[in-house]
């Protein structure tokens, strides 16, 4: 098992790393996928079709969706809950208390008579800012190490 989850890692690692791009463009590419990634209901499809839109590098956009799609889930939700309450003047309880009571026994036509301004929309732009953040690390995270990865194979060490 072990030796499956190396391999697999071995693979994305080569898959992104020895891309024949420049650091920007797999750095922009990996950046879009985790914005995509994080933001619900959203995945690799959309950023593939805005990698080709923005020209960056379309594996590592993908994979950047699919790392950041699997494991940020959670973590994005309660982020989202909070920054968004706390951007647009929403008091974080109610909204989280809302947006339990809407998943907690789910159906369509609940959604029509939750309050959008309320609710809906601070967790909107709770997961933009989110998103966003999550993407400028891992971008910049991917950038430097394209870099001293180029660096180092240059300089042969």
């Amino acid at each position: 098992m072990f030796e499956k989850i190396k391999r697999w890692a071995r693979l994305w690692y080569l898959k992104l790393f020895r891309i024949n791009d420049s650091p920007l463009k797999v750095a922009l590419g990996f950046a879009l996928g985790a914005f995509v990634g994080v933001m619900p209901g959203v995945g690799p499809v959309a950023a593939l079709v805005l990698a080709v839109f923005f020209r960056v590098n379309r594996v590592s956009a993908l994979l950047g969706s699919l790392l950041f799609n699997t494991w940020m889930g959670l973590v994005a939700l309660v982020l989202a809950v909070k920054v968004g309450a706390l951007v647009m003047g929403r008091d974080q309880q109610v909204v989280q208390a809302a947006w339990s009571a809407i998943f907690r026994d789910f159906k369509w036509e609940k959604l029509s008579a939750v309050p959008i301004y309320d609710v809906l929309l601070p967790i909107g732009v709770g997961y933009f800012i989110v998103s966003f953040c999550f993407a400028a690390l891992a971008g910049t995270a991917v950038y430097a190490l394209m870099v001293q990865i180029r660096r180092q194979k240059k300089t042969g060490g």
